[in-house]
């Protein structure tokens, strides 16, 4: 068991590092000695309102420099830590019961601060666990898009462990959200490294190029949905993008056909695939190329394995557990991830979850391979695949695809989305229904999608 908190290592970067900016946030940079000073008027802050060791604390905010400086002071103070971000007001408060959150910090969008304290005592077996070994813990929510959402405790040290081999911190936007592990491994990883944290509020297409080209930001963390609405904004026309070097994709399935025209608007960048999972952490990823859906993964602490087609993972930063659901380990300590893969020696191909794949009387269709089908239909942004109940074949493919421009004849787009199906597809992964969903309305959706980070984080 380790005892204590295990961020000292980042404090001594932070010291060496002082006069190195930091953060830099709304076009204002901060120092590490601008840091250290905050760490410490938070550290005397939790004091002041009596919040100890153990405490489950929520700490809504992004990544600005207080809400940055707050999350360290709690890991120091050996707090169990529930991030949320702004964006999840209608939903958190169920979260806070499930969580069991006691006091709350909130940084509001100008870096100021309220507190509140819950009349609530969490007293789960896992807190119970963090608080006799005074370690801070960590708490993340699943997407919930299958039911409600799990809460996953985290022992903060483990997780922190892989930050203490020295690696190159490139320019990175911190694009993944406060409130997934995407999000903090790259704030970690950024600082880890005496990096800048490149702090982001307007994640729109034109926006996120905007900051690319002001910053010149070298990596670009992001998922498959927003790639593809990059793409069809053509945002990246409108500004200079020649500092990237990298960008990594994760969070869901690839389309094989987003991947191949990515590869063609982006030639000189490097494109890799990523694999990670709330529970586990993120793991060391390697594409086999630029233009495949073929990965390896693992690195220090991780191992992998297949049962059956699907991928089961051994990690030293593996979760305790869910507060609300049964446990997901095999007996013998295994991760069962839900994904359905191919092995080709040390490569993985991601098929998708088990639980999302459509049975279409005996036969499998994935649906992240339909899609990737109908994104290549001219006029097609968007489109998601999915299973509808059926008396004679147990279930029909059906899907819900947004045009870039509403089109003249609605049934002849249709028409033409399933004659395309046809020709690439064997006949029972051929969407039977297809519904045109308003470009406005997709957009609208797209600003609080929870996808770009929920799925594999």
């Amino acid at each position: 068991m380790i005892n204590m908190s295990n961020i000292q290592f980042l404090f001594d970067v932070f010291e060496k590092n002082r006069s190195e900016t930091s953060v830099i946030w709304k076009d204002i940079s901060y120092t590490y000695d601008w840091l250290l000073g905050s760490i410490s008027a938070w550290k005397q802050f939790l004091s002041d309102h009596k919040v100890t060791s153990g405490d489950v604390v929520s700490l809504k905010g992004d990544f600005s420099p207080q809400s940055i400086a707050c999350m360290l002071a709690l890991m120091d103070n050996s707090n169990i830590i529930v991030p949320f971000t702004h964006s999840v007001e209608l939903s958190s408060n169920r979260k806070y019961e499930i969580a069991g959150v006691e006091k709350q910090i909130l940084i509001d969008e100008n870096d100021n601060s309220t507190f509140e304290v819950f009349e609530r005592k969490a007293d789960h077996e896992y807190y119970k666990y963090l608080r006799d070994s005074k370690a801070p813990g960590l708490v993340l929510f699943t997407s919930g898009t299958s039911g409600e959402p799990k809460a996953a405790v985290h022992n903060f040290n483990l997780l922190l462990e892989k930050f203490k081999t020295h690696r190159k911190a490139l320019r990175t936007v911190n694009f993944l959200l406060f409130d997934h592990w995407g999000g903090l491994n790259t704030l970690l990883h950024t600082l880890s490294n005496a990096g800048t944290v490149l702090a982001l509020k307007d994640r729109s297409p034109d926006s996120v190029c905007a900051f690319i080209e002001k910053h010149k930001i070298e990596l670009l963390p992001a998922s498959p949905t927003f790639l593809n609405l990059l793409l069809i904004s053509e945002a990246y026309k409108r500004h200079d993008l020649s500092s990237l070097t990298l960008i990594t994709y994760g969070t869901e399935p690839m389309p094989l056909s987003l991947l191949e025209r990515l590869q063609k608007h982006f030639p000189d960048i490097k494109l890799q695939q990523t694999y990670g999972l709330i529970e586990l952490g993120v793991l060391r990823s390697k594409s086999r190329e630029d233009g495949s859906l073929w990965v390896k993964i693992g690195g220090e602490g991780f191992n992998w394995r297949v049962i059956e087609n699907m991928l089961q993972i051994k990690a030293d930063s593996a979760m305790l557990g869910y507060i609300n659901a049964p446990s997901p380990f095999t007996d013998d300590g295994w991760f069962m991830t839900g994904d359905q893969v191919e092995v080709d020696g040390e490569w993985l191909k991601i098929l998708g979850r088990k639980s999302e794949i459509i049975n279409v009387g005996g036969d499998k269709v994935y649906p992240a391979e339909v899609e990737g089908i109908i994104l290549e239909v001219e006029n097609v942004s968007d489109v998601t695949v999915y299973g509808e109940k059926n008396p004679i074949m147990g279930n029909i493919v059906c899907a819900k695809v947004t045009p870039i421009h509403i089109p003249e004849n609605e049934k002849e787009f249709i028409a033409s989305i399933k004659k395309f199906c046809k020709s690439k597809l064997q006949s029972f992964k051929v969407p039977v229904r297809i519904k045109i969903i308003d470009t406005n309305q997709y957009n609208e959706r797209f600003k609080k999608d929870r996808t770009n980070v929920a799925q594999n984080d």
